[in-house]
Parts: C-alpha cells; sequence; structure tokens
C-alpha cells in the first residue's frame, strides 16, 4: 500500500491533481466490513470539504458477480442479488461505477497494451476472507467463461429489481416519505434501501422488527413508521421540544409521531 500511495502521489503531481490519503488501524475481526466503513467515511469527509458531486469508483463485472455469490451463499432476494448499480445516489452526491459491465480480463488487457502501471492487491489472495474465497473457487474462472451470459443475466434481474421497490413519493432533507405496498416484502426492500442511505445496515433481526410493529427505531437512529397508505422513514431526534400549535397540525396532517421530532427540527413544511 505504501508503493500504490507513493504512485498516486506522482500521478497527481504529473497530471496536477490534487491527492488525498488516510492511514488506518483495523481489527482482524470483521476486517472488510470496517475497511469499507472507513474507506467510505474518508470519502465522504473529502466530498463534504470540496463540495464533490460524484465519487467515481473503478468496480468491475467480476465484483458485481463475486458480490452475486456472496448473497445467493447466504439467502437473499432478487433486490440484494443485483447489488451494486451504475449509478447510486446518495443523500450528497452519486457514486458513479462506469466499468461495472466490463470484466477483469477485458481491463488487463486494455492495461498491458497500453502499457499503464497497474498494482495487485496482495490481499486479494489470502482466501482467510470470504469474498476472496468466492473469487479463487468459483467467480474468475466463471467470468471468464460466461461474461456475455452473466452481463445479461444482470441487465434481467436489474429491471426486476426495480418493479421491486416501492415508489418514493417524497424526500426532504433526509426525510423520506414511500407509497406503502400491499406486499411487506417490497415495502421491506425499499425500507432498507432508505436506511442503507441513511446509514444503517438491516440486519433479519431489525427487517422482522419493522415488519412486526411497523412503528419502531432502529439502531437509536432512525424512526420508521407505517401509515394507512405511506411509510415514514427519518434520523431520529432527542430533545427535541415541539409547541402545541406544530404538534396539532402534524396530527391533522397525520404525521406519525416518531417522525414528528425530525420535521420540527429541520423545519420541514408538514403540510
Amino acid at each position: 500500500s505504501d508503493c500504490e500511495e507513493a504512485y498516486a502521489k506522482e500521478l497527481a503531481k504529473r497530471y496536477n491533481k490534487l491527492c488525498f490519503t488516510s492511514t488506518c488501524k483495523l481489527e482482524e475481526s470483521n476486517f472488510e466490513h470496517n475497511a469499507r466503513k472507513k474507506r467510505y467515511e474518508f470519502f465522504e469527509t473529502i466530498i463534504k470539504k470540496h463540495s464533490y458531486k460524484n465519487l467515481i469508483t473503478a468496480h468491475h463485472l467480476n465484483d458485481k458477480f463475486e458480490w452475486f455469490l456472496m448473497q445467493l451463499s447466504r439467502g437473499a432476494g432478487t433486490v440484494e442479488l443485483n447489488g451494486m448499480s451504475e449509478i447510486e445516489k446518495k443523500e450528497n452526491y452519486n457514486i458513479l461505477r462506469p466499468l461495472l459491465h466490463v470484466d477483469k480480463d477485458k481491463i488487463l488487457e486494455f492495461l498491458k497494451i497500453n502499457k499503464i502501471k497497474y498494482f495487485q492487491d496482495i490481499s486479494n489472495s489470502d482466501t482467510k476472507y470470504f469474498r476472496n474465497q468466492i473469487r479463487d473457487e468459483f467467480a474468475a474462472s466463471f467470468v471468464s467463461k460466461y461474461k456475455d451470459g452473466i452481463k445479461r443475466s444482470f441487465e434481467y434481474i436489474s429491471n426486476d429489481a426495480k418493479s421491486l421497490q416501492p415508489k418514493l413519493l417524497k424526500k426532504i432533507k433526509k426525510l423520506y416519505i414511500l407509497e406503502r405496498n400491499g406486499n411487506d416484502l417490497i415495502n421491506i426492500r425499499g425500507i432498507d434501501k432508505v436506511a442503507k442511505n441513511l446509514g444503517v445496515l438491516l440486519s433479519k433481526s431489525m427487517r422482522d422488527e419493522v415488519l412486526r410493529t411497523k412503528d419502531c427505531i432502529i439502531s437509536n437512529k432512525i424512526a420508521i413508521v407505517f401509515s394507512e397508505d405511506k411509510i415514514y422513514i427519518s434520523p431520529t431526534c432527542r430533545d427535541i421540544t415541539m409547541d402545541k400549535k406544530f404538534k396539532e397540525s402534524c396530527r391533522i396532517a397525520k404525521i406519525p409521531a416518531k417522525i414528528r421530532p425530525y420535521i420540527y427540527k429541520e423545519n420541514i413544511d408538514n403540510q
């Protein structure tokens, strides 16, 4: 990683670009998850500081297929199997993945033909990590043989996944209002996506609680409430004192109690 950092700085200097680096120490327990979390926290710090609108990553077809196999092994539905998309809208920026339908072999061929220097992350060969096991034993050779069919399958899965998401009726700041579907499997997929945007990855027990109570606070961070025809999702706000006039207007507008503190704090029109 020191060599990669030095070369990144060299390229930045050569092409007059900014280069940001970060160093941190991670525990071995759940290393991949923690590494990803730290990485995106670092990206988001830079995005906020410099008002960037897009984060471009180099994820490719092999990465998408590895994710697919990991989710398949755990038991997942169409939305989860679909995984990464070319454009993912976050709260304050977009993640763009322009290479998502390009296989790794084609990228390596391009680099070699054009004599472009690249690095192999040595941790990718360590099969103690589940993703590396999937890559080494299954994914790499499968994509090399059947990449065209895999690309077509992901297109079908992506289109199917879109039909399995509830309609977003309104988004104001971090308040999301979804159209409540008659099928709770569709509802929970939409909630899952919004929760991820708000920084919470829902576990199975969390999903079960949401569908069982239909009025709850998850991880002490987000409130999720079903009404007759809508689903409200917002960050939780504590120690908020709301005036009587505001509370009465919320009651008339049928705004759920757990959602009102965030609306009040952010001065959102509750009509």
